[in-house]
């Protein structure tokens, strides 16, 4: 195949680059949008245990305090 791809003139180098970049492109975007759905679980959970109204309170709160 990579005398093929010589023959045809393709840069070897530079096509394998781009497609390793754009696949670590890709699998960091799914990394990021798992960590995301594991926080959002994570948040809903925590909201739901302190209350609906804890982060109303926790506004009023810090604002009178100033």
């Amino acid at each position: 195949v990579l005398e093929k791809a010589r023959r045809y003139g393709v840069n070897v180098s530079e096509l394998l680059r781009k497609a390793l970049e754009e696949e670590v492109r890709r699998r960091e975007y799914e990394e990021v949008r798992m960590l995301l759905r594991r926080a959002s679980v994570e948040l809903r959970r925590i909201s739901e245990s302190l209350g609906e109204d804890f982060a109303v309170k926790s506004i009023r709160k810090d604002r009178e305090t100033r």
